[in-house]
This record gives C-alpha cells, sequence and structure tokens, in this order.
C-alpha cells in the first residue's frame, strides 16, 4: 500500500506533466514541423538533458538518495544534514564551471553530438546559438534534482514530482505566442529551470531540509559520494547517451531525421516517465534502508512489488504504441506544417520505440537494487556494453539498411532490452534479486492479457476506421478516445479473468484507511 502510495504520487503528478509534454509537442510539430529549425532546436534541448541526466537526476541522484537516506536511519538527521549541506556547495562550484566551459565550447562539442550539421553553416550557427541559449538551464535543473533528492530521501515526492510541469508550461506558453521561432523556446527552457529552482528551495524549507551557502567543504562522506558518483556518471546515463548517439547518427541522414526521432521519443517517453520513473523513485528510499539494516526479505518484497507494478502498467502501453502509433499521430500531430508526410515517417519510428519500453521501464526499475547497494560500477559495465551494441547496431540498421531514423529506433530498443537482461542475470546470479512466487504467477498473466488487448485494438481499430479518418476534428478525437477505452477495459477484463488482479484487492487498494 505505501509503494502504491508512493508510485500514485509520483506518477500522477508525472502524469499531469506528461500529458502537458503531449500537448507543448504537438504544438511544436504544427509551429515547427520537423525541418531545420526543429533539428536545431531538439538538438539544443538534447544537450543540457543529457548532461542533467548523467550529473544531477542519473548519477547524481542515483549515489547521493542511498547514502543521505542511509545515514538518515543511522546516524539521525543532523548529520546527514551536514552532509547535504558539502554537497551542495561542492555541486554549485562544479556546475559554475561546468556552464561556463560549455558555453566557452559550445561549437566543438556541437561537431561531436551533431556532426552532420557542419554540411549547412546556417544550420550550424543556428543550433550553437540556440544551444548556448538553453545551457543555464543544466545548473539550475541540477540543482532542483538535488533538491528534489533530498525531498525523496524523507519520502516526500510531491513536490519534486510536480516540477516537471513548470518545464511544460512555460514552453507551452512560449508556443501560444507568436511568431514561435527557436530563440524564444530556448529562452523558455531556461527561464523553466529558474523557476523550478526556485520552487523546490522554497519546498525544502517547508520541509525542515534548509541549505545556505557556505564555502566548499570536502568531508570524508563526500569523498564517498564521489567515489560511488563517478563510474555512475556513465551508468546511469545509459538510456540518454544511447539517444545522443542516435541523434548524432540522425544528423547525417537527410533534414528532420532528428525532429522525427525526438517527436517519437518524446511520446514513448509519457509511460516511460510516469511509469518507470515513478517507481523508480518510489522504491528507491525504501529499498536503500531495508538493505543498510539487513532486512533482505523486506528488499526483495519491494523489488518485486516494483517490478510487477511496472509491467503492469507498462506492457499493454508497448503493445497499444507499437499497432497504433500511426492512428495516434494522425489524430493528434496532423496539423499545420506537420502533414501526412511526417506522419508517414514518425509512425514506424514511434512503434520501433516502442518495442523497447518494457526493456527502459526494467532498467530503471532492476538498478536500483544495485543503487541502494551503493554499486554504481556494475550498471557501468553492462550499460558500456548495450552501449558499444547500440553503436553498432545504430550504424548498420540506420545508415546502411535504408531503415534511416526507424533503424535507429529500433537499435536503441534492441540495445535497451540488452542492458535490461544483463541487469537482471547479473542480479539474480549474486543472490540480489529473484522472482517470487506471485510474481512468477502474475509475470506471465500480464504479458497474455497485454497481447489480448492487441488483438482486441486491431478489431477496434478496423470498425472505428472511418471516424479515424473523418475530415471533422471532434470526431476523429472521439474515435481515438473510443479506441483507448477499448483497450484499456479489455486489460482490465483479462487481468481479472487471469487472476492478474482480484476483486478483493482491488477494493482494499480503493479504500481509505
Amino acid at each position: 500500500m505505501a509503494l502504491l502510495r508512493r508510485v500514485a504520487t509520483v506518477g500522477g503528478y508525472t502524469m499531469i506533466s506528461r500529458v502537458l509534454g503531449f500537448a507543448r509537442e504537438i504544438l511544436t510539430a504544427s509551429a515547427l514541423g520537423a525541418g531545420a529549425t526543429s533539428d536545431a532546436f531538439f538538438v539544443a534541448l538534447r544537450l543540457p538533458n543529457l548532461f542533467r541526466t548523467l550529473f544531477a537526476e542519473g548519477a547524481f541522484s542515483a549515489a547521493f538518495v542511498p547514502l543521505f537516506s542511509g545515514m538518515i536511519a543511522k546516524d539521525g538527521h543532523d548529520p546527514a544534514m551536514r552532509f547535504a549541506q558539502d554537497t551542495f556547495s561542492a555541486l554549485l562550484v562544479a556546475l559554475t564551471g561546468f556552464l561556463i566551459l560549455g558555453e566557452i565550447f559550445t561549437p566543438a562539442i556541437l561537431h561531436v553530438v551533431a556532426p552532420g550539421f557542419d554540411a549547412d553553416p546556417e544550420h550550424f550557427r543556428l543550433t550553437v546559438e540556440l544551444t548556448r541559449i538553453t545551457f543555464p538551464y543544466l545548473a539550475f535543473i541540477s540543482l532542483a534534482s538535488f533538491q528534489g533528492g533530498l525531498l525523496n530521501a524523507v519520502d516526500r515526492f510531491a513536490a519534486t514530482a510536480a516540477t516537471s510541469i513548470l518545464l511544460n508550461l512555460f514552453l507551452i506558453a512560449a508556443l501560444l505566442h507568436h511568431p514561435v521561432s527557436g530563440q524564444s523556446l530556448s529562452w523558455a527552457v531556461t527561464f523553466a529551470g529558474i523557476a523550478q529552482c526556485l520552487w523546490l528551495s522554497w519546498s525544502c524549507r517547508r520541509a525542515g531540509l534548509r541549505l545556505s551557502w557556505p564555502r566548499p567543504h570536502v568531508s570524508p562522506e563526500l569523498r564517498r559520494l564521489m567515489r560511488i558518483m563517478l563510474p555512475g556518471v556513465f551508468g546511469a546515463g545509459a538510456t540518454q547517451l544511447n539517444l545522443m548517439v542516435s541523434t548524432a547518427i540522425a544528423s547525417l541522414a537527410p533534414v528532420g531525421s532528428v525532429s522525427y526521432l525526438a517527436y517519437a521519443d518524446r511520446l514513448n517517453q509519457l509511460p516511460l516517465g510516469v511509469v518507470g520513473i515513478a517507481v523508480a523513485t518510489a522504491i528507491l528510499p525504501t529499498l536503500s534502508r531495508h538493505i543498510r539494516k539487513g532486512e533482505d526479505s523486506a528488499a526483495l518484497h519491494t523489488q518485486n512489488r516494483g517490478l510487477e507494478l511496472a509491467l503492469l502498467l507498462t506492457l499493454p502501453a508497448a503493445v497499444a504504441l507499437m499497432l497504433e502509433s500511426h492512428a495516434i499521430l494522425h489524430v493528434l500531430f496532423q496539423r499545420g506544417k506537420f502533414g501526412a508526410h511526417q506522419v508517414a515517417e514518425v509512425a514506424p519510428t514511434l512503434s520501433a520505440y516502442a518495442f523497447g519500453l518494457p526493456a527502459f521501464v526494467l532498467i530503471k526499475v532492476v538498478v536500483t537494487d544495485f543503487l541502494a547497494r551503493q554499486d554504481t560500477l556494475t550498471p557501468v559495465k553492462i550499460a558500456a556494453s548495450a552501449m558499444a551494441l547500440n553503436i553498432v547496431l545504430t550504424v548498420s540498421l540506420g545508415l546502411y539498411s535504408g531503415l534511416a531514423h526507424v533503424g535507429i529506433a529500433l537499435a536503441t530498443s534492441i540495445a535497451g532490452w540488452a542492458n535490461a537482461l544483463g541487469l537482471m542475470a547479473l542480479s539474480a546470479r549474486r543472490g540480489q534479486f529473484s522472482l517470487d512466487t506471485r510474481s512468477r504467477r502474475s509475470l506471465p498473466r500480464i504479458l497474455l492479457a497485454a497481447i489480448g488487448m492487441g488483438a482486441a485494438l486491431i478489431f477496434v481499430q478496423g470498425a472505428l476506421q472511418p471516424m479515424l479518418n473523418a475530415a471533422h476534428l471532434p470526431m476523429r478525437l472521439i474515435a481515438l478516445s473510443s479506441l483507448v477505452g477499448s483497450g484499456v477495459a479489455v486489460f482490465g477484463l483479462l487481468c481479472l479473468i487471469l487472476g492478474v488482479a482480484r476483486p478483493r484487492e482491488l477494493k482494499r487498494m480503493l479504500v481509505r484507511r
């Protein structure tokens, strides 16, 4: 029940953010389409997001939250807050230096990140300009992510989960203010980072986690944090690094390929963010405390319930996105500069990404066991192997097979599955994780229910096709809503029939104690 409440809190706010992000992408597609300007903006947004994931939400939080949670459980509030204060000061100094270097060497970075843009000097100049505008977002969102880690460590999930809503609100405001340009969207990103940092600073003060700005002090705990974090810089950000490799190779493909991948990835991120990140965020502090206290059975129970809940929500989403990508894009995106050609290009890309969606969610959930044990090196080794596979597949499928951006997305998904299965196999071999009786019974039935739902969706789509192709948008929206609703209903019914969820358990979850 506690896990469900935490996942519901994080997932609920993340759902609001992702829905707003979905609206943001619809507006972006209509205003910019898929061309040179949209390619430049997506690369400019990808770069600070990469470093944010590597140094803040990824490696830094993965190392800091277990240490901080463990110190609170063992040593109490005051020593843990001194450690947090030292960490905050060191992070502030590091981010200032990194920001200055990033602004100076933006062109050199983009020669690596988007080598295909070199062929068009104007396109490259625009990308450099937009990247320099968005780069300060890295510093502000990293400080916000640190403060969010503090709140999560003391089981305060709501404020952190709500933070990403601000970015979408700022971008939507910029998109509704005409004329829309890459510059206006980039400034909206940076201003959103400032707002997110201020919001979480206020939330920390309300939670009694007050931080000041003293001179950095390198304590033994901070040195330990750095030792744990440094290998995790690569491991925790494996997914973003794979996406960056995909972006670099897509820049060598025809103009618009970067945008096709970005639109598809954003849609795929909706269930990934709501489910994978929510479950991983919710179980990490609890898992860290169980492991610190030697409560192995409780830790195993937490892992199994997290995995079970993640796949219960992810598998049907993956099947639906694979089968209905064209219908979703046609109804919601096809307008303005985003026409039928763009829909035809993005739809198979989304299906390829959706194939790997369960794998990316599994990575988020399974890697928490290693992070809770303060083992960031093992995920690095597995992620390095998966990344090497991704590079080989991206080059072969993206550049030489004729699949272009679809092949790049497929390569990312295959590498994701290799990463997820490698983590699970190694964790099981070490005796740190195994499926309990309930999970061994439930997981195959969840998969069967998702497959059954997919068959039902194919049938329902055939019946609704005239409405999906109607000239009037309200009619298309009704048809798409009916399609989604029927899928949810069929999946829920199959779960009840197959015994994945029992009515009595559902009633207990819904009744407030």
